[in-house]
This record gives C-alpha cells, sequence and structure tokens, in this order.
C-alpha cells in the first residue's frame, strides 16, 4: 500500500511543554508559550502554527489528522450511531463524543500517538477515526490499533486501509516488535478487519468487564 507518514508526531520526546493544537495556543512570534523560557519552538509547534491541524498519515484515499474540537458533529455520526457501537456497552452522547476528541488530544501529548481523525481526501468529510493507543494489557504496555468508521461507508476496505498504513507507521517509528487490536469476539466485522491487516488471535483476555480476543501481529510478519 502507497502511504505517506508525516513523522513529528511519532516522537514524543521532542514535544514542547503544555503542546497544544489549536493557534489559539501558539505564539505567532515564533515562540512556543510554554517553553520554558528556553525561546525556541517546537517542530510540532510549527506544524500546528504552519497548518493549524497536524496531519499523520495519507494513503491512497484517506488522510488521517489529529482530532480538534470542531469534529464532534461529525464523530457523534460515528459513536452516537447504536449499530456501529453495539459491540461496546452503550453509544456515546454528546458529552461522551466531546470526552472522546478531549482524550485523544491528551494522548498525542502524552504518547505521541491516538485515535486520528479520518479523512476521506476525495470529500475532504470526517468519517471516523483510526490510530494508536497505548495500552496496559495484564501488565504489559502495547499499542493497539484502533478504528472505527461511519456506517454508510462500511464494506470498501476504508478501515483496513487505515489501520494497514497505521500498523506500518506504529513499527516503522514506535520501536516496537508487536501491535495489537483489542475486539470483542462477537464482533466479527472488526476481526476481519485485523485479519486483513495481517493480524491472528494471540490470546484472550478479560478487559474492562467483558471478554476481548487480543489480535497481533509482530514486526518479523510483516
Amino acid at each position: 500500500m502507497s502511504f505517506s507518514v508525516y513523522p513529528a508526531p511519532w516522537f514524543p520526546k521532542t514535544r514542547c511543554v503544555g503542546r497544544a493544537l489549536l493557534p489559539a495556543t501558539l505564539d505567532y512570534s515564533g515562540q512556543c508559550k510554554k517553553s520554558n523560557g528556553s525561546g525556541q519552538e517546537c517542530p510540532l509547534h510549527t506544524l500546528a502554527r504552519l497548518n493549524f491541524v497536524a496531519k499523520i498519515l495519507e494513503t491512497v484515499r484517506l488522510v488521517l489528522r489529529e482530532f480538534v474540537p470542531d469534529d464532534a458533529d461529525a464523530l457523534a455520526l460515528v459513536i452516537s450511531d447504536a449499530e456501529t457501537m453495539r459491540y461496546y456497552p452503550a453509544p456515546y452522547d454528546r458529552a461522551g463524543v466531546e470526552q472522546w476528541i478531549e482524550r485523544n488530544r491528551q494522548r498525542y501529548v502524552r504518547d505521541g500517538v491516538g485515535l486520528w481523525a479520518l479523512v476521506l481526501k476525495a470529500t475532504g468529510e470526517m468519517v471516523g477515526d483510526c490510530g494508536i493507543i497505548r495500552q496496559e494489557i495484564e501488565g504489559e504496555s502495547l499499542y493497539e490499533i484502533g478504528y472505527h468508521l461511519r456506517r454508510d461507508l462500511w464494506g470498501q476496505g476504508l478501515a483496513t486501509e487505515a489501520a494497514t498504513a497505521c500498523r506500518d507507521g506504529g513499527f516503522a517509528h514506535l520501536g516496537v516488535n508487536r501491535l495489537i487490536s483489542l475486539i470483542r469476539p462477537e464482533n466479527v466485522p472488526s476481526q476481519r478487519v485485523a485479519e486483513r491487516n495481517g493480524m491472528t488471535i494471540w490470546k484472550e483476555i478479560e478487559w474492562r468487564g467483558l471478554r476481548h480476543y487480543v489480535y497481533a501481529i509482530e514486526k518479523s510478519g510483516v
């Protein structure tokens, strides 16, 4: 698959203290407002100042970029939809959607990764998310590839396209030998995406009170 990686967000150690996404948080004189007096703008602030929203990955049909608060309406069409979220405890209400976005914005700062907004290049629509989340699984820190796609776009290979880009980018930039996806045993469509992403079931665990398959792929298997 052909895709491009915009590498700066994959390196959390290059982030300045208190990095934020929106231009209101930046000093347009060229300094990071929270650089501890160093007078230097961190690379990601430069990216945000120039482009306002950091682009992470690009595939043939998709762009993955960082979430911003204005994505709430589009994201609600995905994670507030009962059918899309049938394997979750419940769909998300408006407050839950906004919290989802904010949690991922915090992950960008803390972990250098998170779920990213999924944008159709043909239309510019934000149609879901896909990305990499740092998870604690049975005492082990692992990176999970997750994905959620607006229901009217199912069956077109878009989730697989995004997940594959995250897999390749993750192995290229995160310094890990294994990536996982946590999937409920009943969630056959998500299992199919994981399988097309080269993953197989590694083990079955109790996670957040529910049974999950841990799908995994080793770097050597790509």
